[in-house]
């Protein structure tokens, strides 16, 4: 458990870092939450 939490912490780090502005983070924020909905919607 504590390995998975340094693990997403780690990869929010990085994705935050990763955007140049807060409209960049909202956009890449969104884009990972449609992934997640598409992906659910497959495994159906």
């Amino acid at each position: 458990m504590r390995g998975f939490a340094m693990l997403t912490m780690t990869a929010a780090a990085l994705l935050i870092t990763a955007c140049n502005t807060v409209s960049g983070a909202g956009k890449d924020v969104s884009s990972a939450g449609n992934a997640v909905s598409k992906a659910a919607d497959k495994s159906k």
